[in-house]
């Protein structure tokens, strides 16, 4: 490579280096053969330059451009001079210039491709992760990449700036199956003990600030052993930050400005300074979720005092059982055909519900079709109390559960924002979720549980109750919700010893138990620990937003498929009877039946 390495990359030519001997090296995007004259286009990850082997070449160019092939990668020097003006092309970056070639170089060819590396839209997924390396390669993954390593550089910008310390916690760590499976690693030296992988470094952050880090962070690999979706994989990255001596306020604004500052680093956007609140509670019966969409609006409205004085028995039914009626407006939904409002209700029984009951708004004589019947002589009073006019749709659940009928309405409602278009991906309308409740009760295992993890700082108000109303209890949770995704959970952290031992026993935990899993971290609360807080954005699906696409899968180099496997290099795989002998394992293989 001595003689071949580049003098410029790819994206980098201009009118102003005509005329100068320059080196290439990167790999052969498009290669048109005009009768002996070819026209070459280099790509790197820069850009794209075009190489011309005209009819002056010498027989050894010549030969040398016509063997290229695409994804061919090779080196070429040459002559820069400005195109025609007929031939110049405003969409490359280098489109007022070529490379004139007096010498090409073959430094490796490339076998026949799986698929085109142009973003080839019937490449399938599995095929994709297959050849992960010649996927990552076209112009999609690469600016989804380069967002995401600029993302990560705005975040320490932002952070040593305000004096935080990046501090790395271990990732070989005590296993505490409190919420998702761990990753277990076995121990060589100790027989029959395990390491974990971190599903966070939570328990770690909380000694720093014992330590008397009063602001750290890290952009931590975190890994969870559950099954994958969209938006989740089993390694993962989070912005992992926290601080000392600070309230809920002091970290809510602290993570404004953090997201300030990446948009407009890295896309030029201005967002708000501050975002909008809501409690756990409005989000739920507002939107039927705590991680609402709020690029349209389309709430959730309570229709049970009409319900009430209609005659439908349904209604009246799920009301006496002390529940709930919710209704929906979807602008413009009167044109829905039946097939269309069926497939939503098919939609919300997925979440329970036990049906979806409709009515169309109509000029003049109030409602028609499905329910309404039972309303019509109330339409002049139910439409601006449900802001429903002319034209409109009205979706409505019953149940005796009020959870039930808001989650199963709240789906619909995410299912119309998609169906309907509202949902634009260039839009970023942030809220925070405050207020969460501390503990949410497991009916299948019937006990208490933690409902975000067992350190978060139940509010003043409920200390003393706590112990004999753990469903009433809120905590100083709160989540940072985007576009409909979770992008940031945290809270104020317990720092009391006791306080802490006290949410262990609502939990479950016996004070052996509890010594025995947490034993390191009340211990060091014992030791002057100060109040502290902090959050956790998901660095993936953050980035996944940015750049517009709804799976995360896009923005990580080398994810695992829906499976959590690797189609590339087989993973997990299978090893061999030495390495499970040195561990100390024998495997148990799953009965067929």
């Amino acid at each position: 490579m001595e003689k071949f390495i580049r003098t410029s990359t790819c994206g980098e030519l201009r009118a102003s280096d005509a005329g100068t001997a320059q080196t290439l090296n990167g790999w052969v995007h498009r290669k048109r053969d005009h009768g002996g004259i070819f026209f070459i286009n280099l790509r790197d990850r820069y850009g794209l330059t075009q190489v011309v082997v005209d009819e002056s070449a010498d027989a050894e160019l010549a030969t040398a451009a016509l063997e290229l092939r695409n994804e061919y990668c090779i080196a070429v020097s040459g002559v820069v001079r400005l195109r025609p003006d007929s031939m110049k092309n405003p969409e490359m970056e280098t489109g007022d210039v070529e490379l004139l070639a007096d010498k090409i170089v073959i430094l490796n060819k490339c076998a026949p491709l799986p698929f085109q590396i142009e973003d080839d839209p019937s490449a399938k997924d599995e095929l994709r992760l297959k050849y992960r390396y010649l996927d990552l390669r076209g112009n999609s993954m690469q600016k989804r990449m380069r967002l995401r390593s600029e993302v990560s550089f705005a975040v320490r910008e932002w952070m040593r700036a305000h004096g935080f310390y990046e501090i790395e916690t271990p990732t070989l760590v005590r296993s505490t199956p409190e919420g998702a499976r761990d990753y277990l690693v076995p121990s060589r030296l100790y027989a029959g003990q395990f390491y974990a992988l971190p599903q966070s470094p939570q328990l770690y952050k909380q000694l720093l600030m014992t330590a008397g880090f009063d602001k750290y962070f890290q952009i931590a690999r975190c890994y969870r052993d559950e099954d994958s979706r969209g938006d989740r994989q089993p390694e993962f990255t989070q912005i992992d930050i926290e601080m000392s001596f600070v309230s809920r306020d002091d970290v809510l604004k602290m993570t404004e400005g953090l997201f300030s500052h990446i948009f407009k680093q890295c896309l030029g956007v201005d967002i708000p300074k501050e975002f909008p609140r809501l409690s756990y509670n409005e989000a739920m019966e507002n939107y039927g979720t705590d991680k609402p969409d709020l690029r349209y609006d389309m709430r959730l409205r309570d229709f049970s005092v009409f319900a009430a004085q209609s005659g439908f028995e349904a209604f009246k039914a799920a009301l006496a059982a002390g529940g709930v009626v919710k209704a929906i407006v979807v602008p413009g939904g009167a044109s829905y055909s039946r097939k269309q409002i069926e497939e939503l209700e098919a939609h919300a029984k997925i979440y329970k519900a036990k049906g979806l009951a409709w009515m169309k708004a109509a000029e003049g004589t109030g409602f028609e079709g499905g329910a309404a019947k039972f309303f019509a002589s109330k339409a002049g009073e139910i439409m601006p109390a449900i802001g429903a006019k002319a034209g409109d749709l009205v979706l409505m659940v019953a149940d005796a559960n009020r959870r039930t009928a808001n989650v199963s309405l709240g789906a619909v409602r995410t299912k119309l924002g998609n169906d309907l278009g509202l949902c634009d991906s260039s839009k970023f309308c942030f809220t925070w979720v405050i207020d969460f409740p501390l503990f949410e009760f497991n009916e299948e295992e019937g006990r208490w549980e933690a409902a975000h993890h067992l350190f978060s700082y139940p509010q003043e108000q409920y200390h003393a109750s706590m112990e004999a109303d753990p469903g009433a209890v809120k905590g100083d949770l709160y989540d940072l919700v985007l576009n409909g995704y979770e992008l940031a959970s945290g809270s104020i952290r317990i720092h009391d010893p006791e306080l802490q031992k006290k949410v262990f026993k609502i939990a479950g935990l016996s004070e052996a138990e509890a010594a025995q899993k947490f034993g390191f971290l009340t211990d060091a609360f014992s030791y002057g620990a100060p109040p502290h807080g902090g959050i956790a954005p998901g660095l993936d699906r953050l980035v996944m937003l940015m750049s517009g696409d709804s799976s995360i899968k896009e923005v990580i180099a080398f994810p695992k498929n829906s499976f959590a496997q690797s189609p590339m290099d087989g993973s997990p795989g299978d090893v061999d009877d030495k390495q499970l002998s040195e561990l100390h394992l024998k495997i148990v293989k799953p009965n067929p039946s």
